[in-house]
């Protein structure tokens, strides 16, 4: 029998927290501890190791993101992290996206939605929209990406993988990427995980802000790639 994921809530306010547990345990979705701050979030990942922690972006004594760096600082194997937020373009999301969270979600989304994005992030699948993305690289990456400082040589990609990362970054998911590529969805799955590994990132969130940052991509291309049959 598999077992339950287990899941971390940090946010501050004890409504959204108490609404969002009551949705979880109703899908199955263990919540094994909750947090009031970043210090809280933190020392509870130590204590409790979920695979998934949904973590508030402003609290009080620490902020969302240094949580998100200190919980993601370990070895791999760290739990997914989400970002909530109540705004769509919080500064503070890409820097917490550059730190290695997995996605992020507005605090309005609905019960159906928040339940598919605990068991996508737990598959190390992207929780980003192409469009907010986009909208996010726009306006933050001339403030000099975390990513970009890292990852601007692609040299080590084939060409291939260089084509893969591009379409990623356009918001194709694995089984676009295959039909559009005519590869199987496997081989695709293959491409991607080398792509991460050569460039050091975390997941497809990463990959797709690199692409980006690196200048792989262009903000404007993006409804060109996706409209194409």
């Amino acid at each position: 029998m598999t077992e339950p994921l287990r899941v971390l809530l940090a946010d501050d306010q004890t409504l959204v927290r108490t609404g969002f547990r009551l949705i979880l345990g109703a899908d199955g979705i263990d919540v094994v501890a909750e947090a009031v701050n970043g210090t809280e979030a933190v020392e509870g990942v130590r204590r409790t190791r979920p695979d998934v922690v949904l973590m508030d972006v402003r609290m009080p004594e620490m902020d969302g993101l240094e949580a998100t760096r200190r919980i993601l600082a370990g070895a791999p194997g760290e739990p997914r992290v989400i970002i909530l937020t109540t705004f769509d373009l919080d500064r503070y999301v890409y820097a917490a996206l550059s730190a290695g969270a997995s996605g992020f979600l507005l605090k309005d989304v609905t019960p159906e939605q928040l339940t598919a994005a605990v068991r996508t992030v737990r598959t190390g699948d992207a929780l980003l929209a192409p469009a907010i993305t986009r909208r996010l690289v726009q306006r933050f990456t001339q403030r000099g990406g975390d990513i970009a400082a890292r990852h601007r040589d692609l040299g080590s990609l084939t060409p291939r993988e260089l084509e893969v990362l591009g379409l990623l970054a356009r918001g194709l998911s694995n089984a676009e990427l295959a039909a559009r590529l005519q590869l199987a969805e496997a081989t695709v799955k293959t491409h991607v995980a080398r792509i991460l590994a050569k460039l050091g990132l975390r997941d497809r969130v990463q990959a797709v802000i690199a692409a980006y940052e690196t200048g792989l991509v262009s903000v404007g291309a993006h409804e060109a790639q996706r409209s194409r049959p």
